[in-house]
């Protein structure tokens, strides 16, 4: 069975390691929603209440990131008006 993005275990999220560089000084930025829809988010409603948070795994060495949204929110993001594949 194919394993899903969000069960990835090579992923920067759950090693701590670049899959690009193999670089280990990795940086996590946490999601947040601010006024007016502003932040790493995904707003799946009108109002801030709504906003999935999306959080940021930055490679210091090379740049490359991955942005990952917590998995009980995946429902809210497929619900959304927004979304579609």
């Amino acid at each position: 069975m194919k394993k899903s993005s969000t069960e990835k275990e090579d992923s920067m999220k759950n090693t701590k390691i670049c899959p690009k560089c193999n670089g280990s000084d990795i940086l996590i930025v946490d999601g947040y929603a601010g006024a007016y829809g502003s932040g790493n988010n995904i707003m799946t409603g009108a109002t801030i209440f709504s906003a999935v948070k999306v959080n940021r795994y930055v490679c210091c060495s090379c740049g490359y990131t991955e942005e990952w949204i917590n998995k009980e929110d995946i429902e809210k993001v497929k619900r959304s008006k927004k979304a579609h594949y």
